[in-house]
């Protein structure tokens, strides 16, 4: 029986993750004085794509291949 030996990767990938939110809160939210400035018509979109963006620009996939393996690439 393989005795488990938890890994420091999941808390500092946690911290990691939580770090990302926050950056990218503030940057979003540094922007919000110019998107304020749009017809509400428009900040609705921009928005909507600053969201998206998060998902594509962010590589929370690796990083969490990277909690859970150690590497960076699942394989």
């Amino acid at each position: 029986m393989k005795h488990y030996e938890p890994s420091w990767r999941k808390p500092a990938g946690m911290f990691m993750i939580l770090a990302l939110i926050l950056l990218w809160a503030v940057l979003v939210g540094s922007l919000s004085g110019l998107i304020g400035q749009l017809p509400m018509i428009a900040q609705v979109p921009v928005y909507i794509f600053l969201g998206l963006i998060w998902i594509w620009v962010l590589p929370l996939k690796r990083l969490l291949a990277w909690m859970e393996t150690g590497r960076w690439r699942r394989g």
